[in-house]
């Protein structure tokens, strides 16, 4: 292995962003890439396996593009960065930042951050329905709720109907003190955070009282036809069949709708189907509905999180393996089984047959 060694300009005064409070993001890319850096009045100095520094200098640049645009590098940023460039792709990083949603309250762009997420908010634009399937964090339901909101504001639709079904996670709540929408607010207080997040509270109060934002179990939507509605289907893996095929079939013209979920969460009883399951094998042959997949890489939370993810996902592969083998096993057995029981009346036959034989 020949170590290689390469020197290029580094504006210093974006070192502080790029590599990180103490370096920590400079020693994450050299840990992550086998790498030494050595940064130096102005030049950024590479040494290690020359694949490596390509990819190192790839990564430092890509980052050095998103901070000359304004952008504070995030630990999410560097670790998105290094698994795209082992696929050589760390210029997709800087076209993301090209497609912003809208702001937040405190003005804070929305806007995709992983390749997956791109595809989803295009998605989005595109279709009619949108099926946005994916683990926590990976920003399904934050982005829809952008869209929708955005949407809004254009005037392209009159207004935002925001629900999910009304089911405890893995356990009894038990009855719930006060009216009925103090009842159901509990479950529906992650689409509140996001609203008042992109919106304001006092905005969306407003818009609320007046009947344009509405966030409400899924349970109320039966017998509705939702026209010119941005609509948005959180939790879709705890819907029921039936559940789905109702809320699908309550989208009117000018309206667009969003399903998001996470087929690994699912808190329905265990011999109950989830609607998601069985709405992504019937639809997927309709050229208006969009399906879109979200991966471990396109957790935007806290980088734990996406280790969480992956090892769970580990996890869960080797389980569904090892129940094939087993299943597999189970089918030898069961084949050795019937070979020997028809052996068995093989030769009872035959010897019953042979007694005959004697007695004539």
């Amino acid at each position: 292995m020949s170590i290689s060694e390469m020197e290029f300009p580094f504006p210093s005064e974006h070192a502080g962003n790029v590599f990180g409070q103490f370096d920590a993001y400079m020693k994450k890319i050299e840990n992550a890439l086998q790498v030494t850096l050595v940064f130096r009045e102005d030049h950024l100095k590479i040494m290690g396996e020359e694949g490596n520094c390509n990819r190192a200098r790839a990564v430092i640049e890509a980052l050095m593009q998103l901070s000359l645009k304004g952008n504070d590098i995030t630990e999410q940023n560097v670790d998105y960065a290094l698994s795209l460039s082992m696929k050589d792709r760390t210029e997709a990083l800087t076209l993301l930042d090209k497609d912003i949603i809208c702001h937040t309250v405190n003005g804070k762009p929305i806007k995709p951050k992983t390749v997956g997420q791109k595809k989803y908010v295009d998605t989005i634009k595109n279709k009619m329905i949108v099926f946005g399937v994916g683990p926590a964090g990976t920003g399904k339901t934050y982005l829809a709720m952008a869209k929708a909101i955005t949407a809004f504001k254009a005037n392209e639709v009159n207004r935002i109907i925001l629900t999910r079904p009304a089911i405890e996670a893995g356990e009894k709540l038990g009855f719930l003190p006060g009216d009925l929408q103090s009842k159901v607010d509990p479950y529906l207080r992650p689409l509140y955070d996001a609203l008042y997040e992109i919106m304001g509270a006092e905005n969306f109060m407003k818009n609320m009282e007046r009947g344009l934002i509405e966030v409400a179990p899924l349970a109320y939507m039966r017998g509705r036809t939702l026209d010119n509605a941005y609509v948005v289907l959180d939790e879709a893996q705890n819907t029921t069949p039936a559940q789905m095929k109702m809320f699908l079939t309550r989208i009117g013209f000018g309206s667009k709708a969003i399903i998001t979920g996470d087929l690994t969460q699912k808190d329905l009883p265990g011999d109950v189907r989830s609607g998601l399951d069985e709405a992504l094998l019937v639809l997927k042959d309709i050229d208006e509905i969009g399906v879109c997949y979200l991966t471990s890489e396109d957790v935007v939370r806290h980088p734990l999180v996406q280790k969480i993810v992956s090892a769970y996902d580990a996890y869960d592969k080797k389980k569904e393996e090892r129940k094939k083998q087993q299943a597999e096993k189970e089918k030898r057995r069961a084949a050795k089984e019937k070979m020997r029981e028809q052996r068995y009346r093989d030769h009872g036959a035959s010897m019953k047959d042979r007694s005959g034989r004697d007695r004539r």
